[in-house]
């Protein structure tokens, strides 16, 4: 009886696993926590990794491609020992697949001393795509705050 009973549990315990493991995290979390995986990545001196967040037809302001963008990362992370982002309360509106993310954000770069000699505000407007589970940035817009 025990052995029954034990075998049940041992069960029971494996469909709870597989039911959480099969569960999908909710779009706006999933959204939110590619942000926040975006900033570390900037943060982490990761330019690759904050790019693996970007679609290939991005676009940006004055017409700036995903190229150009790559650059622009990759010149901050050569010019900024260190590099600080905070980013205000993001106002997410989801519309399917897609997203719209309005944020404020303040950046901060520098040789890696107390103060940052560079610093700069912005409020941005982000578009959000689902490309198969993964939110990827497919369009920004940026202006000084």
């Amino acid at each position: 009886m025990a052995r029954r009973w034990i075998g049940r549990v041992a069960l029971a315990t494996a469909v709870a696993l597989l039911a959480a493991a099969c569960s999908r995290t909710p779009p706006e979390q999933r959204l939110r926590e590619r942000i926040s995986q975006m900033q570390a990545a900037l943060e982490g001196r990761g330019a690759a990794a904050f790019m693996d967040g970007v679609a290939e037809d991005f676009s940006g302001n004055g017409g700036m491609d995903r190229a150009a963008l790559q650059q622009v990362v990759r010149m901050q992370v050569l010019a900024n020992a260190s590099i600080g982002l905070t980013l205000g309360p993001a106002d997410v509106q989801l519309q399917g697949d897609r997203a719209t993310v309005r944020f404020s954000a303040m950046s901060t770069g520098g040789s890696g001393r107390f103060l940052p000699e560079r610093a700069g505000a912005w409020e941005i407007t982000s578009g959000w795509r689902d490309e198969g589970g993964q939110w990827r940035l497919y369009y920004a817009q940026w202006k000084p705050r």
